[in-house]
């Protein structure tokens, strides 16, 4: 018989009432659990399938089976609990995906980064793993080894041996930036997302914070609840999402919260983030409650139910596709940002967020070929008087502070020395306030700003 379902992940949590049947074996309950809650394409005949591994072999890649310790194991994986060896992985084609490292990780004290493709396991090829299997594969028991091979990103093929440890993964952390902008980042959609969210933008207000973004880059799900309650973080969010099942089609309302988002935030998404984070990008998108920077999203638009079955095994089930509130498509398309951006978005909202409040200012014309470790120059129409209150220019690491930079004028040029190398992966801005005087000891009628590259 079909015991009870427990729960239903984006990986989503959702209960729903399932008729209480007897049937002959495990296998049959899950054969007529698939005909009747399945919503997807079936590669094959379900009644001729002879093993429960075979069934879900017909099914999409969402779907799958698992041993009572397995499933304890996957759920540990969405609340950020496990033994293993400091990964985040998602399934892509050629294998295992890493889309984040744990600090103290092994695979992070061993040098491996996001983007690494854990091809095999102990030996055995992860290429037609599902993520469920060669997450199995990959925890263990604290204290053991566990072998892997990798596949990085410009070919380089590595062997290596990994010790498993136990590891519990931050999942909100935040920062008070430059122009008193609050980040706070999001790992995954556990169960306590809306508590920590709350917590963390009154903690942010607190210090000073008057605008937010919101990263969800590499966030690769959670539970559909606190996606619903992050959606009602944000204002005019009437909707978290459109849900189709084999039954038809269904609003469902966003959770409102009491703590909220102010209408200018920003919220930075990559081709890493998936399931409850394109929920909520989506639902942000449709009605119009956040911008959205970054790359289009990883596309997987589908629901996942846990049924445990009568041998105490949980099957995994895909039982509906979601969509925006205004009918955006998620599953094998994405979502695509408002602002798109080819490097890390962190830097372009951070820019945005900051010029937004710089009322009596004009946009100078960006460098883009700065170097590192030589002065840089910005050009202005008139003459400057040469001594300055250095105060008077700010020179800004985006998604970050103010860093430090020795300021000096040459007639109509501002010379601009950092005390310290400038990072070639990171984006910088320049800020000269209205109070620099000119020759004739006059202050700017406006201030400049001014987005700066480093040159790699």
């Amino acid at each position: 018989m079909l015991k009870r379902q427990l729960s239903a992940l984006l990986f989503f949590i959702l209960f729903l009432t399932i008729p209480f049947t007897t049937l002959a074996s495990p296998l049959d309950e899950a054969k007529q659990t698939v005909k009747d809650l399945y919503v997807g394409d079936i590669h094959g005949n379900v009644d001729k399938a002879t093993s429960i591994e075979a069934l879900i072999g017909m099914l999409d890649p969402y779907s799958a089976y698992f041993t009572e310790e397995e499933f304890e194991e996957y759920i540990n994986a969405v609340d950020l609990t496990s033994v293993g060896i400091g990964v985040v992985i998602e399934k892509v084609n050629a294998g295992i995906l890493i889309t984040q490292l744990i600090d103290g990780g092994s695979a992070k004290k061993s040098g491996l980064v996001v983007g690494d493709i854990i091809t095999t396991v102990d030996g055995t090829s992860t290429v037609s793993m599902t993520i469920e299997q060669a997450s199995s594969l990959i925890k263990g028991k604290e204290n053991t080894n566990v072998a892997v091979t990798i596949l990085r990103e410009d070919g380089t093929i590595m062997k290596m041996t990994l010790v498993r440890n136990a590891f519990s993964l931050p999942n909100v952390t935040t920062e008070l930036l430059y122009g008193k902008v609050g980040y706070i980042s999001l790992s995954s959609f556990s169960n306590d997302t809306a508590s920590l969210i709350s917590k963390a933008i009154t903690s942010l207000k607190k210090q000073g914070a008057q605008s937010f973004i919101l990263d969800l880059q590499n966030n690769g799900g959670g539970y559909v609840t606190a996606a619903e309650q992050l959606i009602g973080m944000f204002p005019n969010t009437k909707n978290a999402y459109k849900l189709q099942e084999s039954t038809g089609i269904s609003n469902v309302r966003a959770l409102q919260q009491a703590v909220k988002f102010p209408a200018n935030t920003k919220v930075l998404i990559n081709k890493l983030s998936a399931s409850s984070s394109e929920m909520t990008a989506a639902a942000l998108l449709d009605q119009k409650a956040a911008t959205l920077y970054g790359q289009k999203t990883y596309g997987k638009g589908s629901m996942q139910a846990f049924y445990e079955l009568s041998d105490g095994g949980i099957l995994k089930l895909t039982i509906g596709h979601f969509l925006g509130p205004a009918n955006t498509i998620i599953n094998n398309v994405g979502v695509k940002p408002n602002v798109v951006t080819t490097g890390n978005p962190l830097f372009r909202a951070h820019y945005d967020a900051i010029t937004s409040n710089l009322t009596n200012y004009k946009e100078h014309t960006g460098q883009k070929s700065v170097s590192a470790t030589k002065p840089f120059t910005v050009n202005f129409t008139k003459p400057v008087a040469d001594k300055i209150n250095t105060s008077s220019v700010e020179l800004v690491e985006l998604g970050g502070q103010v860093i430090q930079a020795t300021i000096t004028m040459q007639q109509n040029k501002l010379l601009v020395t950092p005390v310290q190398p400038l990072d070639d992966e990171k984006d910088y801005a320049l800020i000269v306030h209205p109070k620099v005087k000119n020759n004739k000891g006059k202050t700017l009628q406006q201030g400049i700003y001014l987005p700066i590259q480093v040159t790699k």
